[in-house]
């Protein structure tokens, strides 16, 4: 299915979902924005198990947004920056922050394959997936404070979310280079792969998880989201209600069934609007 600057295949359960922009390290412009939008639109009419995001090639994730004056956004920028106007930028970063936020509100796992750098807007956008796996050469960089901006896709509160306040504040204000191994360490990311092999790795990560109840890790996954904005007691409670109605659902009786007699189960996909 191409498109401008986005490219989404299905492989059986799992979509990849490829920024396709090369010649800009597949940096966002509008068209490329348009396209984002209809394939999250695609994917929420007819979810897959899980979802795949990569860059083209190995050189480039994604540079996040595209300030070259070509890129017709870049005008509500400049209006805003000359005089003085909040709502042209305000207006451009709701939008951008929508389709974002629609892509990481599937209920399906996300899973980031940084194949290669990831700056800016593109950093925060790994970091917004559920889980990512990072090539041994790729660098991720907060960049934005270097051109006087800030994180504004999400990714300024998904990054503390996953390092604390104090390490985000490093990754952040300075503008350093993360390279892969302190990614790892650090926890930005969940694995870095052999060289070469970020989308398989992140493929065959997709398809282990594919492979089980898909009920099962759409709940589970809700849950896992959810709770850092719930009081553990509220999280507690979800989790109950959560399990009970899964097993309602029947979904386990495939798997317990399959367990006892030593065969692996085979799962029905949800309706679209299964949560």
């Amino acid at each position: 299915m191409p498109s401008d600057g986005v490219r989404l295949e299905r492989r059986g359960p799992v979509a990849l979902v490829t920024l396709d922009r090369p010649r800009r390290h597949n940096a966002f412009d509008a068209a490329m924005w348009g396209s984002l939008e209809h394939t999250v639109a695609h994917l929420r009419a007819d979810p897959p198990r899980v979802v795949v995001l990569t860059g083209t090639g190995e050189r480039s994730f994604c540079a996040g947004f595209d300030v070259n004056p070509d890129n017709p956004q870049v005008a509500a920028l400049l209006d805003a920056m000359e005089h003085g106007r909040r709502a042209p930028a305000e207006g451009l970063l709701r939008d951008i922050r929508r389709v974002v936020d629609d892509l990481c509100a599937l209920p399906v796992p996300l899973i980031a394959a940084v194949n290669g750098d990831a700056y800016g807007g593109g950093a925060e956008l790994a970091v917004r997936c559920d889980l990512r796996v990072m090539a041994p050469q790729a660098i991720v960089c907060f960049s934005e404070v270097r051109l006087g901006l800030m994180p504004d896709w999400g990714g300024g509160p998904a990054l503390v979310r996953l390092v604390g306040a104090s390490r985000a504040a490093d990754l952040i204000l300075t503008a350093r280079r993360l390279e892969a191994p302190e990614a790892l360490q650090l926890g930005v990311v969940n694995r870095v792969s052999a060289p070469s092999r970020c989308r398989e790795e992140a493929l065959e990560l997709a398809a282990a998880i594919a492979a089980n109840g898909p009920r099962a890790v759409r709940a589970a996954l809700a849950l896992i989201r959810a709770t850092g904005d719930l009081p553990l007691a509220r999280a507690l409670d979800r989790e109950r209600d959560a399990a009970a109605s899964l097993i309602a659902s029947g979904e386990c009786l495939r798997g317990v069934e399959a367990f006892l007699k030593g065969q692996k189960p085979e799962f029905e996909d949800p309706p679209p609007d299964a949560r």
